[in-house]
């Protein structure tokens, strides 16, 4: 870092020039081609890169794209629809015309202008306007976007210091994962050998012995809001945040007239991703009737905390037919459940809380999005952002006229 001061401080000690993109970069355009034709032309072995909305990404044979239009410079891809990105690419490449690219001159800027504009992706996303259901950005959000440009040799030593940067981040990113996912397969291995009992030991009952299946009951899409103090979550939002919400007025009606859960009690998905388990937490919080559902417990034979561990691996008995997976309650009350030392009540639920404990620490190890590893590679990941951030903030030059 001492180097780059010492070269602010020799080449813009009064700041850096601002300026628009479309004044500085040339932009590139892409190839009139659709989706399928991109599959139809696909080769792992090709040497020319084409991208498409999304994530959509191939190789192909030049001679095989129409009317191509390839580029063979270093250029920032701006990702324009569905997943809003850029990518600084250098081999030849081309890309479905519905997007655009920069190049510069100088190789160096290049790759300066997409840390900036990495940098600064959040800004393009929340100017993204939907076009159906996918995001979208115009060409003028990138062409009137205002970037410091800092001399050529300031910019040569933020590409470096980013380059490195992002190498042992992503290395170190790398390196984390691999030990999360060797986690989670060891925390799959204990859990499949801790529920694997002796014949003597455990018999199966069905969550149907353990208690009622309970459920919420119906909010109609009239009553729901698109903002508002209780979240209410459906399938597609179950486990996640929700995008709909209820008034506070029906919500304590409907708590205090029907059912609803208790604290600790496991939400089940029952359409859908079937056996997506979430544990109660207590906020207030609305649930979609017969898609999740919970079994009502007292936890006096079966711990609710076994169950949403058990539920990870259990063998459900899903409703044949129809285009979305559903487990009725019928079937639901069918599936078993192994209870360890069914004939000795305090034995079985001290069994159960070893279970459960050793699972926990694992579960936490794995998932826990404030501890763990997953809050590690968190924060690498927005530790590389900040010091990007810093690198490429300057004070602005005062123009003279």
């Amino acid at each position: 870092m001492s180097k780059l001061n010492d070269l602010i401080k020799e080449f813009c000690p009064d700041g850096v020039e601002y300026v628009k993109i479309k004044d500085c970069f040339n932009r590139l355009k892409g190839t009139p081609i659709t989706a399928g034709k991109m599959k139809e032309i696909e080769n792992e072995n090709g040497g020319i890169r084409v991208f498409a909305g999304g994530k959509t990404v191939v190789n192909a044979n030049e001679e095989d794209i129409p009317n191509a239009n390839i580029i063979r410079v270093p250029a920032v891809l701006v990702q324009s629809r569905g997943v809003i990105d850029v990518v600084y690419f250098e081999s030849p490449f081309t890309f479905k015309n519905e997007m655009w690219a920069y190049t510069h001159d100088e190789e160096v800027t290049v790759k300066y202008l997409f840390y900036v504009l990495k940098n600064n992706i959040q800004t393009f996303r929340d100017s993204a306007s939907g076009m159906g259901s996918l995001p979208q950005i115009s060409l003028p959000v990138t062409e009137e976007f205002i970037i410091p440009l800092p001399p050529l040799s300031v910019q040569e030593e933020i590409v470096r210091i980013l380059d490195n940067f992002t190498e042992l981040t992503a290395e170190l990113i790398a390196e984390l994962t691999a030990e999360l996912t060797a986690r989670k397969k060891q925390y799959e291995y204990y859990r499949d050998r801790l529920f694997t009992f002796d014949d003597d030991t455990f018999e199966w009952k069905p969550l149907g012995d353990i208690g009622e299946v309970r459920m919420c009951k119906r909010i109609m899409k009239e009553q729901t809001l698109d903002k508002g103090d209780i979240p209410f979550y459906k399938i597609g939002t179950f486990g996640k945040e929700a995008n709909a919400f209820i008034s506070r007025e029906l919500f304590n009606e409907y708590k205090s007239k029907y059912n609803y859960p208790k604290v600790g009690e496991v939400l089940i998905s029952a359409s859908g991703t079937i056996g997506r388990a979430v544990i109660f937490d207590g906020r207030d919080a609305y649930f979609q009737d017969s898609n999740i559902v919970w079994i009502e417990n007292n936890e006096a034979c079966v711990l609710n905390k076994y169950l949403f561990h058990f539920y990870k691996i259990a063998k459900w008995y899903i409703a044949e037919g129809g285009t979305i997976q559903r487990l009725y309650n019928e079937n639901l009350k069918k599936t078993n459940i192994p209870v360890p030392y069914p004939d000795d009540v305090e034995k079985s639920l001290a069994e159960q809380q070893r279970i459960v404990d050793i699972l926990d620490r694992f579960d936490i190890l794995c998932n826990d999005i404030s501890s763990g590893l997953p809050a590690e590679i968190k924060a690498r990941q927005q530790q590389y952002e900040y010091y990007r951030d810093k690198l490429l903030t300057f004070p602005r030059a005062e123009i003279e006229v």
